[in-house]
């Protein structure tokens, strides 16, 4: 028997998007085709998602106005709020 995933809204730089609930923000992004959401400091080299299970800190962003987040290891949910420069 399958079942359905429950489907969530969250907001990416105030986009409103639908998601799998269960999904890490990551996954959101790379669903959304998104690879990069942020730079490197000092030679603005893109980084997303390298790891995937919270070795390493490529995959950092902003949730709900709290920077640093690693995206790979917090799990969306509803009314979250993702904010990142998406065109790096």
């Amino acid at each position: 028997m399958s079942t359905t995933p429950q489907r969530i809204t969250v907001t990416l730089n105030a986009t409103e998007i639908r998601a799998d609930a269960g999904q890490s923000v990551g996954a959101v992004l790379m669903g959304q085709g998104i690879k990069a959401w942020r730079t490197t400091r000092n030679e603005g080299k893109p980084r997303g998602l390298f790891c995937g299970i919270g070795a390493c800190y490529d995959c950092l962003i902003t949730i709900d106005g709290q920077p640093n987040q690693r995206a790979c290891m917090v799990e969306a949910r509803d009314s979250m709020n993702i904010e990142g420069d998406f065109d790096a």
